[in-house]
């Protein structure tokens, strides 16, 4: 369960402990996605050399894997950054970008998954199609609503030891038992590359600062959808959204969390 003073807890513990957290994504979104940290009061590293990034993954807080720009050579660096973090015991994410859309990408998603990530946040289409259906989607876009992927996000995470995020209008949270739903968010959002990239970040922060892998990523979701709220009933479009979000990271407070964050039971 969500509640004000859990989501109080974490942000206030993502301000103080600063968490490093390590991050191969996307060349298209790694600016915004370091800025979105650091307003939230994390710290980002970009680091992919092959000859630094085991040592860098072992040693930070959490590890962010994004496949949005995927290579043969990205590739082996993310499972050689993978498997430093894994057994340094550290948290880890996957943001499966356009799994489920072609075949090869898709394996991949899946080869990481069967590594027993901490999280896998995605869209309707990526859940559905890490769990072997169809999902209907195109390239980084879904094709589906993110309640046709709470089956499939259940079973993937009984499948892969995983809490699953599948964020869309509606974004679901589940270990496979239990069921979170965090209704807020503006649709403006959806017209900013990135936004789903940045989620992911904040889900390495939080559980980088959370003993519950469940309540990590629902913290980290509930506080992204509140600042794109915020974000949203000021910006003009969806170049000052971009601006106005990261603002709205570096305002968030408990105060604001406690009015503003809607759903947060299980099922």
């Amino acid at each position: 369960m969500i509640t004000p003073a859990s989501l109080a807890a974490a942000l206030a513990a993502v301000r103080a402990r600063r968490p490093l957290v390590h991050n191969l994504t996307s060349a298209v979104v790694a600016n915004f996605t370091a800025n979105a940290l650091l307003a939230l009061g994390a710290a980002p590293a970009m680091v992919e050399s092959p000859d630094e990034v085991a040592a860098f993954a072992a040693s930070a807080d959490a590890l962010v894997v994004n496949l949005g720009t995927l290579t043969p050579g990205r590739a082996a660096v993310m499972r050689m950054a993978v498997a430093a973090a894994s057994t340094a015991g550290r948290p880890w994410a996957v943001d499966p970008v356009g799994a489920g859309a072609i075949a090869s990408r898709t394996e991949f998603a899946q080869e990481l998954c069967r590594l027993r990530p901490t999280a896998i946040r995605g869209n309707a289409s990526e859940i559905l199609g890490l769990a072997g259906e169809a999902g209907g989607g195109r390239g980084v876009d879904t094709g589906a609503s993110s309640d046709a992927a709470i089956v499939a996000a259940r079973r993937l995470a009984d499948a892969t030891g995983a809490v699953v995020a599948v964020t869309g209008q509606v974004d679901y949270v589940t270990d496979g038992a239990g069921v979170v739903a965090l209704r807020n968010g503006h649709a403006m959002m959806t017209s900013v590359t990135g936004m789903g990239c940045a989620a992911t970040a904040i889900v390495g922060a939080c559980l980088a600062v959370s003993g519950d892998a469940m309540e990590g990523v629902a913290h980290a979701l509930a506080i992204t959808g509140v600042a794109g709220e915020m974000a949203a009933r000021v910006a003009r479009g969806p170049g000052s959204l971009m601006v106005e979000y990261l603002d709205a990271l570096a305002a968030l407070d408990c105060e604001r969390l406690r009015v503003e964050v809607r759903g947060g039971g299980t099922g």
